[in-house]
């Protein structure tokens, strides 16, 4: 496998029209989501062998999340489901393109609930790059399953990419998150952040130098998205920036998850080197991250948004 992402497959409720807040919102239209299952598509929509590990109801809603991963060719043999607890439901309004409100209903939802005697370790054995996200840190037993699959993938060979995602709202203090995340970088080769968490991680709003700040926690490369900036870069070597692509926004949702799944792609034949990757190889692989990222932004939703290679490639030009 090229790539096993572990983390939360959820149902977002999807507001029905833009520049509309939770008070004005007419309408929810059902999508599935969770960052690190976008991730699992994106890959696999960039040509990679992926996977998902996770946890979803037995329920409708559930199975339904099984079926739209089949259908973007995703391996599911990891999913699991729980018959008490149902599938988490994430109401999300976009009060502009670039902007999205979200009220989660999961008290707690089944993706809070994979135990550690769930993972499916061949899985974990048989892949070149492991992802999760810190939503599953969040809680147990789910936070011990997935540092737990981070460790077994890490000790079988595997590069560990971590995408921050720091959801306030399912946390119960930020001094709690700030922990974690940080507790987990120890177990990672590749760490994703945005702005925010930026400066939650390292203190400073300076893209470059809170990159390498973050990278010295443990992570071989720590990069910052930026939206239509593009993104920033830090190493144990250097630090530097990649510009973006400007597009038609129309949602923003995803565009993170899209970035992280194809810099995962076009490092996937070098992640041997990745401590010591040059600076023109990083730059390449990142101008294509950012365009997959832009691509997303055109549509509204997620999966649906993700792009191909050949998109990727024709934004980017001979990145």
């Amino acid at each position: 496998m090229d790539i096993v992402s572990l983390g939360e497959i959820i149902l977002d409720m999807f507001g029905s029209e833009t520049g509309k807040d939770f008070f004005s919102v007419s309408a929810f239209i059902p999508v599935a989501g969770g960052a690190p299952a976008n991730v699992a598509v994106a890959a696999a929509r960039l040509g990679a062998k992926s996977a998902f590990i996770g946890k979803a109801g037995e329920d409708p809603f559930g199975r339904r999340l099984e079926k739209v991963l089949i259908s973007y060719g995703v391996d599911t043999r990891g999913m699991r489901f729980d018959k008490k607890y149902r599938t988490t439901l994430n109401f999300m309004t976009l009060p502009d393109a670039n902007r999205t409100e979200m009220l989660f209903y999961r008290n707690p939802g089944a993706d809070m609930l994979l135990e550690r005697a769930e993972l499916d370790k061949e899985l974990l054995a048989g892949t070149a790059i492991f992802h999760f996200g810190s939503v599953s840190l969040a809680v147990e037993p789910s936070r011990g399953a997935t540092l737990e699959a981070a460790r077994l993938a890490r000790a079988a060979g595997a590069t560990v990419s971590f995408d921050v995602n720091y959801r306030p709202a399912l946390w119960d203090s930020e001094l709690h998150a700030k922990a974690e995340i940080t507790a987990a970088l120890a177990l990672t080769d590749i760490v994703k952040v945005n702005e925010a968490e930026l400066v939650l991680l390292s203190g400073t709003e300076e893209h470059e130098k809170g990159c390498r700040k973050i990278a010295d926690n443990g992570p071989a490369l720590c990069v910052a998205t930026l939206g239509p900036r593009g993104s920033a870069w830090g190493t144990h070597l250097g630090a530097g920036t990649a510009p973006g692509f400007t597009v038609e926004a129309v949602d923003a949702t995803g565009c993170g998850d899209a970035f992280m799944a194809a810099l995962l792609v076009r490092i996937l034949p070098h992640r041997g080197t990745l401590a010591r990757m040059d600076v023109a190889m990083l730059q390449r692989n990142l101008r294509w991250a950012n365009a997959a990222g832009a691509l997303t932004a055109r549509k509204k939703g997620v999966m649906n948004a993700l792009p191909t290679s050949p998109e990727v490639d024709e934004l980017a030009g001979s990145a």
